[in-house]
């Protein structure tokens, strides 16, 4: 089969690599019909080398339909539509039964004291094939896959897979009061669709802060107050202009370890990106550091009393955080990866014919998976107007 697979730093490519087996009975295989290329995956692109092997398949939002079972699977059979979460998580642990999949039991990365695995995300998270491929193997095939109805297209249901669970929980962890007001850092794809998700729940004012102006504009189009990044040198005195010198009740980080500024960090980053593997592991573990210019602004433009929701990645060991105004303005932080398959009850009451969050239109761009090394590159300069990007394999 054809896979997108990690090369090395800023270089992926799609390659012919084995067609994927039934290991477990519980297995499924699945004939990917549409991938999305995520904003974490240009922390693999542009960071984590260090923990990815040469030939390691990537993505994490794929749907399909089931194209071989496991012996043990009684809950779905060949033919059947479905949506992966990117979590792999066993459905039956401690932590799956409390809703807490991203830190499944069953699959948790303990040699790097990680949490639950992640399909196609660096040894951190199990080194587990992911979707960005013509087929892949789904365990779990009771529990993790997400089945959905025919008819509509890929595009109804392919954010189940992350995109739009990630953006259900950080506002859920925003605990925005009814009626209340949140900022929200970064419209790349989970930002643009929290700012969606909290206006659809009745938040009243919803900020969007960005530096690219076709997220700023698309945004704007569906009534988010946006706040251009290059125009306010001071951001939380423009949040606080306009909600009553208080701040927003929330903010939403959604940008994490991309953040602009702090040139010392990114030249951290990039220093360690450019060290041998193993080395450069280690120097992630202990002593990494991240551009916390994005979490800043949201300790700074959230009122006091108000609630931090962190949905961006960071990956430092040694992040410095001003406890004394964490403290002193009473924040509130929750943070984490979303725990996907605890919020799809939620979530697919809406994704119906009248579509209220919009997802049919939401992907900026549509292409074969042997153009994911371009669009990857495209990606990561924020050009072209790219937010959002779903491959469509040959196999299809």
């Amino acid at each position: 089969m054809r896979a997108v697979t990690y090369q090395g730093k800023r270089n992926v490519s799609v390659e012919t690599v084995p067609d994927p087996e039934i290991t477990e009975p519980d297995d499924i295989i699945l004939r990917i019909t549409t991938s999305g290329i995520c904003g974490s995956d240009l922390h693999l692109y542009e960071v984590l080398g260090p923990f990815l092997a040469e030939g390691d398949i990537l993505g994490h939002e794929p749907m399909g339909v089931v194209e071989e079972v496991g012996p043990e699977v009684a809950e779905l059979s060949p033919g059947d539509r479905v949506v992966v979460p990117f979590n792999v998580s066993c459905g039956t642990c401690w932590m799956c039964r409390q809703g807490l999949q991203s830190q499944c039991e069953t699959t948790q990365v303990r040699e790097y004291d990680s949490g639950g695995a992640l399909f196609g995300y660096s040894k951190l998270y199990g080194q587990v094939p992911g979707g960005q491929a013509e087929f892949m193997r789904v365990p779990f095939g009771n529990h993790l896959p997400v089945k959905v109805p025919d008819g509509p297209p890929d595009e109804r249901f392919v954010y189940l897979s992350d995109v739009l669970p990630t953006a259900w929980q950080a506002v859920a962890y925003a605990d925005i009061p009814k009626g209340g007001s949140v900022t929200v850092l970064g419209l790349g794809p989970i930002g643009d669709m929290a700012t969606r998700i909290a206006l659809h729940q009745g938040a009243e004012l919803v900020i969007g802060v960005d530096l690219v102006p076709d997220r700023l504009e698309r945004a704007r189009a569906h009534g988010v107050h946006t706040l251009d990044l290059r125009e306010h040198h001071d951001l939380g005195a423009a949040v606080r202009e306009l909600t009553d010198g208080r701040g927003t009740d929330a903010a939403i980080d959604a940008v994490g370890m991309e953040a602009h500024g702090a040139p010392l960090a990114k030249a951290a980053h990039q220093a360690v990106g450019l060290l041998p593997d193993a080395l450069g592991a280690k120097m992630m573990q202990r002593a990494g550091i991240d551009r916390l210019a994005a979490l800043n602004a949201a300790f700074d433009v959230v009122r006091r009393g108000g609630t931090v929701s962190v949905s961006g990645i960071y990956g430092g060991a040694n992040d410095p955080l001003p406890m004394l105004k964490l403290f002193d303005k009473q924040i509130q932080l929750r943070m984490g990866q979303a725990n996907v398959r605890n919020w799809v009850d939620d979530i697919l009451p809406l994704l119906s014919d009248e579509d209220p969050l919009g997802v049919d239109h939401f992907a900026t761009h549509s292409l074969p998976l042997e153009k994911a090394p371009g669009a990857y590159g495209t990606f990561q300069r924020k050009e072209d107007g790219m937010v959002k990007t779903l491959l469509k394999p040959s196999a299809t």
